[in-house]
């Protein structure tokens, strides 16, 4: 899986759901007042929370749970509103998790809502990807079958589930099989084995007790069941752009059935609640400096601005960053091939795949089982392949200047093809190759954040950037320099380029954490111009200057270091 690790951010701590213990006095004929009310009373006695109203099925566990801790109880409070479960004694901690619902992962950060701790990050790939790759196919899905919207946000429903039960699963030690004795039938049996000095905290699904999801509006839409087909046709509106607060068990996902789940604000149609949780992570709108985000998923999100305005546009990057439409993409997996090293002089590949540590030339070949190549290392391919004079200014095959027998022209296709790993480094029994027809389509990706960021540098009225960010999964993996060979941003100092991860699933950590932070994703989905690049005067203009490796016209004074002169000024 794409590496969605939580990154260490700094959030004030004041999330939704607050845990308050309180001691009433027991009911007698002199003061015979009802349950809830005497919690009410101790509630404001003890921490000023006045008007609170009940969840019916808190209100159901509370009779239990007062006489079960001898009048002495723990009252889940949802913001300083409702009361959304009752349980007996002092409980010290509660939980809940922010999740990030990508076009094709999705990711689960369990936390610790009293300590703010991440227990646990538990992704898997969305199961709509059936339905298609991106987020047209899955609209036009919808439109074409009766019943497709149903059975895309079951699907997701679903997943939800099950990662959550991955999630309460981990909280115990794990189990293994008891062996049968001999003759010995019936069910299997199986035991706990802990790890020696392991505490284990041993939850259920009822101790979730809030939950956050931000991703694109199609996935807002999808998962709420509103019709996504507008979201796909100009100009493109959204159902709606506020935040929601929903019952979980509307929603049909389970943990406490009185808990809600906030999911955060969207942009625009094709700029969404995943972007918000991107901004109230990074937070531009609180600095001077002029910063670029780019959030490169199965969509490319793109933020420019400062204090004083924002702007954000969206571009079709497709899949191919993420491996898929290339001869041998795959998604990030073991024997993907997720590093490469091209060697100018000869043009012998080194490469490392996912899974083992050692590169290639430190490795016997049979050892590396390759099995083709995913989006690491098809953004550090196209920069290797230029800054070794292997493909032209245009991305077209060099054909003069190749310096070994990896550069053929494919027998059945005629086509001409780059060997990356010889048919023993792999498990498939063939050559993992790049075409010329995949690296046309890493340029069409590449093109188009390209004359995104530009046509918003032009909009916003500045000269450069100051800082550019890249977030999404590839955000993690992305080598600074080869980005910027590769042209994917304009020219900017290489110290002043930096990875911020999954900055979606930190900004719905954020959210769960601090609750002020759903009232800034409200303010700033309203407050970020959103502008549609494919109707700006110039964008085909500007796409197709920018298919060249770095830019067909555009300088970039601080790539002289780093591309041999030859090429960087090749004409």
């Amino acid at each position: 899986m794409v590496s969605k690790a939580a990154r260490d951010i700094h959030i004030e701590h004041n999330p939704a759901v607050k845990l308050y213990y309180v001691e009433v006095e027991k009911p007698s004929f002199e003061e015979p007042t009802g349950d809830f009310e005497r919690i009410c009373t101790q509630l404001q006695k003890k921490y000023d929370l006045s008007d609170l109203s009940i969840d019916i099925q808190a209100l159901r566990q509370l009779p239990g749970a007062l006489r079960k801790g001898d009048w002495k109880v723990t009252v889940s409070v949802w913001m300083d509103q409702e009361v959304i479960r009752v349980r007996p004694g002092k409980i010290e901690n509660s939980y809940g998790l922010a999740i990030d619902i990508g076009t094709t992962t999705v990711a689960v950060y369990f936390c610790n809502l009293t300590t703010m701790e991440v227990i646990d990050t538990v992704s898997m790939m969305n199961p709509q990807c059936k339905y298609g790759e991106d987020v047209m196919s899955r609209i036009t899905y919808h439109m074409m079958n009766e019943g497709g919207l149903e059975k895309m946000s079951n699907d997701i429903i679903e997943a939800l589930n099950s990662l959550i039960d991955q999630a309460i699963q981990a909280t115990y030690p794990p189990k293994k099989k008891v062996k049968k004795k001999k003759g010995e039938n019936g069910p299997d049996e199986w035991i706990e084995v802990p790890e020696e000095g392991k505490a284990y905290l041993r939850l259920a699904r009822e101790d979730i007790e809030d939950i956050t999801i931000g991703g694109n509006t199609a996935m807002h839409h999808i998962l709420l069941k509103l019709d996504p087909e507008h979201v796909g046709l100009a100009p493109f509106p959204p159902v709606i752009h506020h935040s929601l607060d929903i019952k979980a068990r509307d929603l049909g996902i389970q943990i406490n059935p009185s808990s809600y789940v906030f999911v955060l604000p969207n942009e625009a149609g094709f700029v969404g609640a995943d972007n918000v949780g991107v901004l109230i992570a990074e937070e531009p709108y609180n600095k001077e400096e002029i910063q670029l985000i780019i959030d490169i998923g199965t969509n490319g999100e793109l933020v420019l601005g400062n204090n004083e305005k924002l702007i954000s546009s969206s571009c079709a990057t497709g899949p191919a960053l993420e491996g898929a439409q290339l001869s041998y993409g795959m998604r990030a997996a073991p024997g993907a091939i997720e590093r490469i090293k091209i060697d100018p002089e000869t043009h012998e590949v080194d490469y490392k795949v996912i899974g083992r540590d050692a590169w290639r030339q430190y490795s016997e070949a049979k050892d590396m089982k390759a099995k083709g190549i995913c989006g690491s290392g098809i953004l550090d391919l196209l920069a290797e392949l230029y800054k070794a004079g292997i493909v032209t200014k245009s991305g077209a095959f060099n054909k003069k200047g190749q310096k070994s027998d990896r550069f053929r022209k494919n027998p059945d296709t005629g086509q001409p093809e780059f060997v990356l790993a010889w048919k023993d480094e792999t498990s498939i029994d063939k050559d993992i190759v790049i075409t010329q027809k995949d690296v046309r389509q890493i340029q069409l990706a590449k093109g188009a954040l390209y004359a995104g960021c530009k046509l918003m540098i032009r909009r916003r009225g500045v000269e450069k950037v100051d800082k550019v960010k890249i977030a999404g999964a590839f955000g993690t993996h992305v080598d600074r320099e080869k980005a910027l060979i590769m042209g994917l941003f304009p020219d900017c100092e290489v110290e002043k380029i930096m990875s911020v991860g999954n900055a979606a699933g930190d900004g719905c950590r954020a959210a769960l954490l601090n609750r002020e932070k759903r009232a800034e994703a409200n303010w700033v989905s309203r407050n970020v111009e959103y502008i549609e690049l494919t109707v700006e005067p110039n964008f085909q203009q500007e796409f197709m200057g920018a298919m060249h490796l770095p830019h067909m016209t555009d300088e970039f004074p601080n790539l002289e270091k780093l591309v041999p002169e030859e090429i960087l000024h090749q004409k």
